[in-house]
């Protein structure tokens, strides 16, 4: 069969069709996205999350690891939006979840000041992701079962005087939490 053109389809279908973009959207300055290899054997999976050397996270050298925390998700649940001014956190979440990720960067003298990125995370991939100070992130579970993000800090939670900022889980607009759909 030879290749088709738009003069080939259904006249009643063109005005609708269109070309999705691939292309990665901007990144926030400081935020990094590591890929975690895992070896598949016959038995089941291994996957190394971190290296440590005298509290300082392999390739991430300006991480000082203090504290892991562990937060749970209840399914189709947002927790969002928060920031922090002085802590940076490193998130990982299982390849079996599959969480929407939402950052703004909010930091006045960022070169990506105000940019918004939207990613996800789990999806069968297993990844690690840095979120800079200053820079507001929130989440939601997109499947009906609990999802738990494990998240690495460089600064040790004070429960009387929290380093975390919120705001409200619509600042950045309600529809940021809906499913893109083609």
């Amino acid at each position: 069969m030879e290749p088709l053109t738009m003069d080939d389809i259904d006249e009643r279908y063109t005005k609708n069709i269109y070309v999705q973009d691939y292309t990665p959207g901007t990144k926030i300055d400081g935020v990094k996205l590591i890929e975690i290899h895992s070896i598949v054997s016959e038995d089941g999976t291994f996957a190394e999350l971190l290296r440590i050397v005298d509290g300082k996270i392999e390739g991430l050298h300006s991480f000082s690891l203090l504290q892991v925390n562990r937060t749970e998700i209840l399914g189709g649940s947002v927790k969002a939006w928060h920031l922090h001014f002085k802590q940076k956190e490193l998130w990982y979440i299982n390849p079996e979840s599959h969480i929407l990720i939402g950052l703004v960067d909010l930091r006045k003298d960022s070169p990506t000041k105000g940019v918004i990125m939207r990613l996800v995370l789990g999806g069968s991939k297993s990844q690690l992701l840095l979120i800079p100070n200053g820079v507001a992130h929130g989440s939601m579970n997109m499947l009906q079962s609990t999802a738990y993000i494990w998240y690495f800090i460089d600064q040790y939670f004070d429960r009387d005087h929290p380093d975390e900022l919120r705001l409200p889980w619509d600042s950045f607009g309600a529809e940021f939490w809906n499913p893109k759909r083609d």
